[in-house]
């Protein structure tokens, strides 16, 4: 009977909402046409690039082909020269198409995208979630911050965490000093600029030792932000470092963005 009661009770929260679509619809986070669910407009979603298997389990680039059983998993730059975060996915290629969406969220105030990327990062990043402990997002210098009034990548990392069940340890790390944009710098400049540029807190090494972690960024170039954080928390004792981004360009190594 209790069942059968919440069966009811569901399908009557179900109408209201469909009721309160059709006086109201949800928008699209792109433009303000209306669609049947809160997300992109049917444009907007075919023209991001999604990627899908087979990827580079360093990097998560896309390959062209499966290799079948036996094929390497690494693309030949992750076995040449391996990050230090042991895995990494992301959602869709950083491109003309995705690098709008990414850069209105980011810079646009424009929080809505948060919940979609997040759903994005939960289906790419799966794999890396089953065997995740907690999820650390890269963090924000403060005068950044309180410029841009949110941490992109935290509010990604928090509903992803939530979704898959995991610890959210949104204070383990720390941006120690400002840095500069890491935009239009060579991959060498990069790395210089956010040399030593991150820390593990005091509470975050307790909560991180021994443990797998999930790093969260908006976007993977060169590598550098997420080998420097996966560096400190490696050393502060993590067991391994993952990372989830939501678009990743072509050749991280390779091309500045």
């Amino acid at each position: 009977m209790r069942a059968y009661w919440e069966a009811g009770r569901r399908r009557l929260g179900g109408l209201g909402r469909g009721l309160i679509d059709l006086i109201l619809p949800p928008l699209a986070h792109d433009s303000r046409e209306a669609t049947a669910a809160a997300g992109l407009t049917a444009d907007a979603w075919s023209r991001v690039t999604f990627l899908e298997d087979p990827v580079c389990d360093g990097c998560g680039a896309g390959f062209e082909f499966d290799g079948g059983d036996f094929a390497s998993d690494r693309c030949a730059a992750c076995l040449a020269s391996p990050y230090r975060f042991a895995r990494a996915r992301a959602a869709c290629v950083y491109d003309t198409a995705s690098r709008g969406l990414i850069l209105k969220y980011k810079h646009g105030d424009q929080q809505q995208f948060a919940g979609l990327f997040a759903l994005w990062l939960g289906r790419a990043a799966a794999p890396l979630l089953t065997e995740t402990d907690a999820v650390v997002p890269v963090p924000l210098h403060p005068m950044r911050l309180l410029g841009r009034r949110f941490n992109q990548a935290a509010e990604i990392a928090r509903p992803l965490a939530r979704a898959a069940a995991r610890d959210y340890l949104p204070d383990a790390l720390i941006r120690t000093r400002a840095t500069k944009t890491q935009g239009g710098r060579s991959a060498r400049s990069r790395a210089l600029n956010v040399k030593a540029a991150f820390a593990v807190t005091e509470a975050g090494a307790r909560r991180v030792r021994g443990r797998r972690v999930l790093l969260v960024d908006d976007v993977l170039t060169t590598g550098a932000t997420a080998e420097a954080c996966a560096g400190v928390l490696l050393d502060a004792g993590a067991r391994a470092v993952d990372l989830a981004v939501i678009a990743r360009v072509r050749t991280a190594r390779e091309m500045p963005r």
